[in-house]
């Protein structure tokens, strides 16, 4: 039996290394952002179906975003008057911490309890 020396191996490819080095990188890289998305909460709004956020509460450049499937909505206050013919459909309090609660009124024509049996 020939006994090789360590020299005379067949030559392997120099870039072997760097190549699971690499796959380290980007197993490294996935769980990096994995955890960062966690961090942020924004697993919520990327896998929700329908979602409203508000974003600078309370300050001139409030924003309301509104997911609902596929489709995002983007509305911006402004301190804009407008003026035109509608009809009331709700009443928003603001309670002493500062939030702002919004109830809906029930029209009772349209629920159908203002109907004689």
């Amino acid at each position: 039996m020939r006994r090789r020396r360590f020299w005379e191996e067949e030559a392997d490819d120099p870039l072997s290394g760097v190549a699971n080095l690499f796959d380290a990188a980007m197993v490294f890289a996935v769980a990096l952002l994995l955890s960062l998305v966690m961090y942020l909460g924004i697993s919520d709004y990327l896998f929700k179906e329908e979602f409203t956020m508000v974003k600078n509460p309370g300050k001139p450049n409030m924003e309301i975003i509104i997911k609902k499937g596929r489709k995002i909505e983007r509305y911006k206050v402004t301190r804009k008057t407008l003026r035109g013919e509608g009809r009331r459909i709700g009443t928003a309090y603001q309670l002493a911490n500062g939030d702002i609660v919004y109830v809906p009124e029930v029209d009772l024509e349209e629920e159908g309890a203002g109907e004689a049996p």
